[in-house]
């Protein structure tokens, strides 16, 4: 069972999850050039934020689980940083993959919305002129009727 992992300016690599997940998070920070105390989590294509880490410290529990209980088959990832706050500070997600907004555009939103960011391009979609993937047309744009 494999998954893509997209990363740097660009980067992907191919990843089988059939192996503990202890070895996954470390195989993925090295290819990512982390420290091996970074904590990442992955970002799938839908929105689901999966942590890698987070909630699977508890010792024996999280060196024996297995990626594949927790990543799907075949699907396409954003490997994120977990940046934990202190004193009241809410957990950050950072994307390591480059231009994340040009990319995956929800992706980003949905990034900013996890922490708990005011996101300024929370109306990229009326910015960029679309509504539900059609291009609207401002009223210099429309057809017009010429004289007969």
């Amino acid at each position: 069972m494999f998954i893509k992992v997209m990363f740097g300016a660009g980067c992907s690599v191919l990843v089988n999850t059939s192996c503990r997940l202890v070895n996954l998070t470390a195989h993925l920070r090295q290819k990512a050039g982390l420290p091996p105390d970074a904590t990442i989590a992955l970002l799938a294509e839908d929105g689901n934020l999966v942590s890698l880490e987070e909630d699977l410290k508890e010792g024996a529990a999280w060196t024996h689980t297995m990626g594949n209980s927790l990543l799907k088959e075949r699907a396409i990832y954003v490997l994120v940083r977990t940046i934990k706050g202190e004193d009241m500070v809410p957990t950050r997600y950072e994307s390591l993959l480059e231009n994340l907004d040009d990319h995956y555009p929800e992706l980003a939103e949905e990034l900013r919305r996890l922490s708990g960011l005011s996101s300024a391009g929370h109306n990229w979609r009326k910015r960029m002129g679309t509504r539900r993937g059609r291009r609207e047309q401002s009223p210099t744009s429309r057809p017009r009727k010429g004289p007969d």
